[in-house]
């Protein structure tokens, strides 16, 4: 029961720190400054709904996707402490990664913003699906369902955040978000080196074990 608590625990930081709900909030305002509060909750909503459906596809499928590419735990492990450790070095500097930048300027405005840049790459990235993967692939019933019930909580966070983002930022202000990115980027390379240790030390157990 304790490793199930502190795996939750990891899995959940991994992913608040993924998405960063304070930093995105700024980006959500900005991106539906136009927009009313009906029809900003409805485009949280969508967002937060698709990113949701990715995420889970993304850990339920994972090791058929394995399977079906011959991709072993440790090639994903170390791509994606690669990945993560690319969002969290941007972000430790103050900056937004480029798997996670706004590319809705080179799109038509009748582009539905809540499905692209909001739901993807914003929310469900590369280095957020990659994330997923590493927790759930192992195929253990136990860890699909934390993966996924933790991500459906750090989506209820994130609406929360959306549907009062005025007035948190007029709280937090810029040097506060700066301040929560920085932090988050601190956490996401951590948790990049922790992916890369456990992905090389399972890469040598493989290594050892076709050799024997």
């Amino acid at each position: 029961m304790h490793d199930v608590t502190t795996m939750a625990i990891t899995v959940f930081m991994g992913f608040f720190a993924m998405m960063n709900p304070v930093a995105n909030t700024a980006v959500f305002i900005g991106m539906t400054a136009d927009k009313n509060d009906a029809e900003r909750k409805q485009v949280a909503i969508k967002a937060l709904l698709c990113s949701f459906l990715i995420i889970t596809t993304f850990s339920l499928l994972g090791k058929g996707i394995f399977e079906l590419f011959g991709i072993t735990l440790p090639a994903l492990r170390l791509a994606g402490s690669v990945l993560v450790f690319l969002v969290g070095y941007h972000m430790l500097h103050g900056n937004s990664s480029k798997m996670h930048t706004d590319h809705a300027g080179d799109t038509d405005e009748e582009n539905d913003i809540a499905i692209s840049p909001l739901a993807t790459p914003i929310l469900a990235g590369p280095g957020t699906i990659a994330t997923a993967m590493n927790y759930s692939a192992s195929g253990q019933l136990i860890n699909i369902i934390a993966t996924i019930v933790s991500f459906a909580l750090l989506c209820l966070i994130t609406f929360v955040c959306f549907v009062y983002a005025p007035k948190i930022v007029k709280r937090f202000g810029k040097s506060g978000i700066s301040i929560t990115t920085r932090l988050m980027g601190l956490i996401l390379t951590i948790i990049a080196m922790q992916m890369l240790i456990q992905g090389v030390h399972d890469a040598w157990l493989l290594f050892q074990n076709a050799n024997n």
